[in-house]
């Protein structure tokens, strides 16, 4: 058999349902599109002249980016966790930094809303 990246998660277990370890897969790509949007989102604030205060819009360009570069690295980190737990037969794991993520996009939201009163 061929080996396969990463070879920490290929290398135990058992081969699960070809279907269910594909929506693993389908699950990671959502994640890595979320993070190219929240990225996405922190370039437009700063590249497009909007009528918000400068220092909050700069702020919320910062947290989109950041929060994007997170959901990308958590993308991965989920995808290995999931993907080795159906091959061991395990509990599959929660999200764990779903809730950051959500709470930053929340602040980062609020940031303009209040950059557009001021």
């Amino acid at each position: 058999m061929a080996r396969r990246f990463p070879g920490a998660v290929y290398s135990r277990g058992t081969e699960p349902d070809p279907r269910i370890s594909l929506a693993n897969e389908r699950t990671f790509l959502s994640w890595i599109r979320t993070a190219l949007a929240l990225v996405a989102a922190g370039v437009a604030l700063e590249a497009l002249d909007l009528p918000i205060a400068p220092g909050l819009r700069f702020a919320a360009a910062i947290l989109f980016v950041v929060l994007g570069l997170i959901a990308a690295a958590f993308s991965w980190v989920s995808w290995a966790r999931t993907e080795l737990a159906m091959r061991l037969g395990s509990v599959l794991p929660g999200p764990s930094l779903s809730v950051i993520i959500a709470a930053g996009v929340v602040v980062a939201i609020a940031l303009v809303g209040v950059g557009l009163l001021i």
